[in-house]
């Protein structure tokens, strides 16, 4: 387990130091923040940094860092390069320089930001997109755990009316009355989980392939590490869906010099995370652990987690696994349907501190949500085609994120390298997957990568031009 540990390491310093060097990069300042000017009870709302770090985690987090990890350790130890290097440099520099123009520019959602650094047509693309995620995001969060809870007692149906119903409520009640008290101790216990199966894997010790073993480790029916590894592992390293989720944040903030802490610290978190599950995985599928455990190594992520845990904790791991794969997804999809009502207030700058109000927006939200899980009710194959669709549109709402915050930082003639390179880095990726993958374009490898690196050429010309006439050099 030394790349484990020495990835563990990486983590830790990338914050320090790196996160830092971030944080200077931005330079946060003592002025007003939108939590403080803008208090209206419901959405601007100040709260201890304890209690946004908790939230903010559990937000971005959700099952992402567990299934992620699991199903990204079967590319083997590669799997450690992407979580570590993508969160120090993309996940985490993603999430806190988007929150933190969230708070500079009042408090506003992802597609404002959009627009103000890329233009109207950007902002409006942005808004369908993202809403459109958002609601996938919020119907696959109701029907996985339901399905899980079904099978232990009640009904699918039965449950999945109990999830809605709270989605309801969750998202027009006032963020400190729900989300405020209990995503915390929801947090706490997706951390406690996760500092369980590190204590089990100290414990245990398992022989897991190394990086220096090269790539024999690893599942070639999961297709080629370029690009499928960088959307199987996303809420571990980067993934846009936070960038929806930073503004909830941004708006209960007291100062913005907590922005480190809580937006670059909580993506640092999960990639920890994802790190202990990745190798609870890959003693799982190389380390003899399916044998030893009396499973089949074709199990499913939940199902390998339920395992594991219910063998190395006993009936407290059998209590955290069902928090860690039922209650995470339920928090992530109600807060998903909260950033789209808000988003979409937004937009038609309509107040939301009356219920009349937020009840204009939330009910064709409900319907349209209903209608997504219905049909993925209805067809199981439909389910599983947005599931993944939803993972490659996870993926590229970063890209434009990520070129949002490079204008920026070129307006602001700072350091724009350190968002520029992931930009460039994750639309070369989406772009190869949707050629590669079997549920859009199925074409060959090769040809994949020349049209991705043709698309990166184009990116980084179109890029370069506007530098060039922009005004912004020094």
């Amino acid at each position: 387990m030394i790349t484990f540990f020495l990835s563990l390491f990486a983590l830790v310093i990338g914050y320090m130091f790196y996160g830092k060097y971030v944080e200077r990069v931005f330079h946060p300042d003592n002025r007003r923040t939108p939590a403080l000017a803008k208090t209206d009870g419901v959405d601007f709302i100040p709260l201890p940094l304890w209690k946004i770090f908790m939230i903010q985690f559990l937000n971005i987090a959700g099952t992402g860092p567990i299934f992620g990890a699991i199903m990204g350790a079967k590319f083997g130890p590669s799997a450690y390069l992407w979580i570590v290097l993508g969160c120090i440099f993309a996940g985490a520099t993603h999430d806190y320089l988007a929150g933190m123009l969230s708070i500079r520019n009042g408090g506003i959602g992802l597609p404002d930001i959009i627009g103000k650094y890329l233009g109207n047509k950007a902002k409006t693309a942005m808004l369908i997109f993202s809403i459109l995620l958002l609601v996938m995001v919020g119907a696959v969060f109701v029907y996985s755990p339901a399905i899980i809870m079904g099978s232990i007692v009640g009904d699918v149906v039965i449950w999945i009316i109990a999830i809605f119903v709270y989605y309801v409520i969750a998202t027009m009640m006032p963020i400190d009355k729900i989300i405020g008290k209990i995503y915390p101790l929801f947090a706490f216990a997706l951390i406690f989980m996760a500092a369980a199966m590190f204590v089990g894997l100290l414990v245990k010790m398992p022989d897991v392939p190394e990086i220096w073993d090269g790539l024999s480790n690893r599942n070639p029916q999961m297709g080629p590490i370029v690009p499928i590894l960088f959307i199987t592992i996303a809420c571990g390293a980067i993934s846009g869906f936070h960038a929806t989720q930073s503004p909830l944040m941004a708006r209960c903030m007291k100062h913005e010099k907590l922005g480190r802490p809580i937006f670059y610290g909580a993506m640092i978190t999960e990639g920890i995370v994802a790190l202990v599950w990745a190798t609870v995985a890959s003693y799982f599928f190389y380390g003899g652990g399916a044998e030893e455990l009396g499973a089949a190594t074709s199990a499913s992520a939940p199902q390998i987690v339920t395992i594991v845990s219910q063998n190395w904790l006993g009936t407290l791991g059998s209590i955290l696994a069902l928090l860690g794969v039922v209650a995470a997804p339920i928090t992530s999809g109600d807060t998903a349907l909260r950033s789209a009502r808000l988003i979409i207030a937004d937009f038609l700058k309509l107040e939301q501190k009356t219920i009349r109000s937020r009840l204009l927006i939330c009910v064709p939200l409900f319907v349209v949500t209903m209608m997504v899980l219905w049909f993925n009710i209805a067809d199981t194959d439909g389910f599983n085609i947005i599931w993944n669709y939803f993972g490659w549109a996870n993926q590229a709402l970063s890209i434009f994120t990520l070129w949002a915050i490079t204008v920026y930082l070129v307006q602001q003639r700072k350091p724009f390298i350190i968002t520029l390179i992931p930009a460039l880095f994750m639309t070369f990726v989406c772009t190869t997957f949707l050629l590669i993958s079997p549920i859009a374009f199925g074409l060959s490898n090769w040809i994949a990568y020349g049209i991705g690196g043709c698309v990166l050429l184009v990116a980084l010309a179109w890029f370069a031009r506007w530098y060039k006439t922009c005004g912004c050099k020094e």
